[in-house]
């Protein structure tokens, strides 16, 4: 499994409420947020770690350039205009049939995190298997509409009634996906959400996997918010 994390975003909203780190070295419970995604991945089959960050994080750059991992890892430093073309940007070195990509400030239970790997992994009929929660603590979610066996139909930026989910950050990819990622970009799309529709629309198989949490850590409160669930 390639895993892939999207740590290119400012953090502005972080700095601007006084916190001193750029959001990837943020601790959590006395764990750098990059740091824990990392040691997750290791403990889930990871046959490569590839990262993202811009180019004015020059501590966070500074930090993973001294990490010795026992699996290849590569850094790759450039300023993109959104996670979507991080992502594409990241796809040039994931050599696998497999990927799962997330964002650094994705914070999961580590248990059905690993459960929710072991079930792409032993699905082959699948193109992705997409992480969503009924757990709604986001500014701007992104709804995730399913039939009854939790096939995707559709991804909304408003709820139509028909949505239990929202989709929580995390993705796990074949390489179909890619092919998809390539054809959003030369068709000129932006964001992450417009490349998962673009997956429906081109008639891959997805399905959503529930988790019974997943938060995002986007403001000085969220950390302590964070904390206290990985704690529960």
């Amino acid at each position: 499994m390639d895993y892939a994390i999207i740590a290119a975003g400012e953090g502005s909203r972080l700095a601007q409420e006084g916190v001193k780190w750029p959001k990837p070295l943020v601790k959590l419970n006395g764990v750098t947020l990059i740091d824990r995604l990392i040691d997750v991945f290791l403990k889930n089959n990871a046959s490569s770690i590839n990262i993202i960050v811009n180019e004015e994080m020059t501590e966070v750059q500074e930090y993973l350039n001294k990490l010795q991992l026992p699996v290849p890892f590569y850094l790759l430093v450039k300023s993109t205009p959104s996670s979507m073309h991080s992502f594409y940007e990241l796809s040039h070195f994931l050599d696998g049939n497999n990927v799962c990509l997330t964002t650094v400030d994705t914070i999961f239970k580590e248990e059905e995190f690993s459960k929710y790997i072991q079930a792409f992994q032993e699905n082959d009929q699948l193109d992705g298997l997409m992480a969503v929660t009924d757990f709604i603590d986001d500014e701007k979610p992104l709804y995730v509409e399913t039939d009854k066996d939790l096939m995707i139909r559709n991804f909304l930026d408003k709820n139509n009634n028909n949505c239990r989910y929202i989709s929580g950050g995390i993705y796990c990819l074949k390489r179909t996906g890619l092919a998809v990622l390539n054809n959003s970009i030369s068709q000129g799309m932006s964001r992450m959400r417009n490349y998962q529709r673009q997956l429906i629309a081109e008639g891959l198989k997805l399905k959503a996997y529930p988790f019974s949490k997943i938060v995002d850590v986007d403001h000085a409160e969220d950390i302590q918010k964070a904390e206290q669930f990985l704690k529960s």
